[in-house]
């Protein structure tokens, strides 16, 4: 087993050879340098960033010793071009389209035409921003800044051509994306502590792993900033769930956060229920309770979204942006990856059968049935309801996450990061996470995209088999209980076998 210190090390290898892959060939707006030498650096780089975020998930840490680790692994990523992605390049598109007066909403970055549209993916360059008002704000401001400042000459002449006018805004965009990490690494001790997760232990799952910094920082992504705003407010709300001004506060984060990615609004009603557990009679969740959690908590995450959309003089129209991200059609995401077999089977009868718009639409109405269900178990809680709102959002992120029509590596981050808090059933994601971060190579290509067929039907195979499983465990839960009901003399040992093979509840 690796001592602490060689764990460090191993990692801060491999996040070394991330690096050097992304200088030979990140997502520059000339086409990355794709070879093997690039690909190999990347895979073996991703490889020990993995292998030792793994190793360290059940060592105990001290949280000093954690976030020191994480810094140090994340920090040769500030020093990239773009990497993983070329999503830096749309919101570069989208801030400029705003300082031109322009609304991203009914915009495109081929309107202009912008600045950098040739390095913007051919499937979003005429499509309208999905990201809320506070981000396009953010964008325009770090465009203006740009503008403003523009990078001495003698620096200018000694970056490629191409580059010179990116350096500054892909400064900006990542310390945005550092200060939502930031963000994660104050709020997350917080709700570990509240739900019985050592400190430590949260930190390292949630910002050791190989994708913070080849993705969040490297990218960089607004879901830094999103999940940064996200867990800043349960964690107000949840350390002073009685006090107006951290209602208040909290819910005008997470509203903020809904104000960068729609995604933060599945938190908000367990957010409620955290208020609403600290009103109630006996601490646990009532009518009155509920009508506090949602008056401070929604209302004041309301008036936060409005205010920035007003302030912008913006519209809602990034909603109807949501939809375009539906063009994108990749075997990652589960609903598609079956609806893509189907589509497969029935074009052998058909050449127009297309079944991917149906399954997705089945995946929504199954979302919305398993968030209300995950929601009123929390609601439910008599024994501890605030622990039962952390981890509901958690499973309500997962659930949404499992069921979107799109996944991007990246995505993971989003249950992952409130699992690692509230639950010590992380494996999972764990493992998806690894797998995802090998996904994407440094200038944005992948095996997503390469490998439709046979990867769809792969996935379809792979949830087939889950859920036949789930349903044997389901049943020989039952087939105990049932026999320890029926002979009371054996339920002590019946009792200790389910313990003993995961079904007990108290198991983790």
């Amino acid at each position: 087993m690796l001592s602490s210190r060689a764990l460090r090390w191993v990692g801060f290898g491999g996040s070394v050879l991330l690096l050097v892959a992304g200088l030979l060939g990140g997502a520059l707006p000339a086409k990355g340098n794709h070879n093997i030498a690039v690909t190999s650096l990347w895979l073996v780089g991703t490889a020990l960033m993995g292998y030792a975020w793994w190793t360290g998930r059940d060592r105990e840490f001290s949280p000093r010793w954690a976030l020191g680790t994480i810094a140090l692994w994340t920090a040769p990523f500030l020093f990239l071009p773009p990497v993983g992605s070329r999503d830096f390049y749309s919101y570069s598109c989208q801030g400029e389209l705003y300082t031109n007066g322009l609304s991203p909403y009914t915009s495109t970055a081929e309107t202009l035409p912008c600045t950098w549209v040739g390095a913007v993916p051919p499937i979003w360059r005429d499509t309208v921003a999905p990201y809320g008002p506070l981000f396009i704000l953010l964008a325009a401001a770090i465009i203006a800044v740009g503008h403003a400042l523009p990078l001495a000459p003698s620096v200018v002449d000694a970056l490629p051509p191409h580059l010179g006018s990116l350096v500054l805004p892909l400064v900006l965009f990542r310390l945005v994306a550092l200060a939502g990490v930031l963000g994660m690494a104050a709020g997350l001790p917080v709700l570990a502590r509240r739900c019985g997760v050592p400190p430590a232990r949260a930190l390292w799952l949630a910002l050791a792993g190989p994708l913070i910094g080849a993705h969040l920082i490297g990218g960089p992504h607004n879901d830094a900033a999103m999940l940064g705003l996200l867990v800043a407010g349960l964690a107000v709300i949840t350390r002073f769930p009685r006090h107006w001004a951290a209602i208040l506060g909290g819910g005008a984060l997470l509203g903020a956060s809904v104000a960068v990615k729609a995604t933060s609004l599945i938190a908000l009603p367990f957010a409620v229920l955290i208020v609403a557990a600290a009103y109630g009679k006996n601490r646990t969740v009532d009518f009155r309770g509920l009508v506090i959690g949602t008056a401070g908590v929604f209302g004041a995450a309301a008036a936060t979204l409005a205010g920035i959309t007003v302030a912008g003089g913006l519209d809602f129209g990034w909603i109807a942006g949501l939809q375009d991200s539906g063009e994108l059609v990749q075997f990652s995401s589960m609903p598609t990856a079956v609806g893509m077999t189907f589509t497969y089977v029935g074009q052998l009868f058909d050449p127009d059968f297309d079944a991917v718009p149906a399954v997705r639409a089945v995946a929504y109405g199954v979302l919305a049935v398993a968030l209300v269900v995950i929601w009123v178990r929390a609601l439910r809680e008599r024994v501890d309801p605030t622990r039962a709102a952390l981890f509901g959002a958690a499973a309500a992120v997962v659930a949404t996450v499992a069921l979107a029509p799109v996944f991007l590596p990246w995505y993971t981050l989003w249950p992952l990061t409130l699992l690692a808090a509230t639950s010590f059933r992380t494996k999972v994601v764990m493992v998806i996470t690894i797998v995802a971060s090998f996904s994407v190579l440094p200038d944005g290509s992948g095996l997503v995209r390469s490998l439709k067929f046979p990867g769809a039907p792969l996935v379809t195979i792979y949830l087939i088999y889950l859920g036949v499983r789930y349903l044997r465990r389901r049943r020989s839960e039952r087939e105990l209980q049932a026999m320890i009901e029926a002979e009371p003399s054996t339920r002590v040992t019946l009792t200790s076998m389910t313990t003993r093979v995961g079904l007990g509840r108290g198991v983790r």
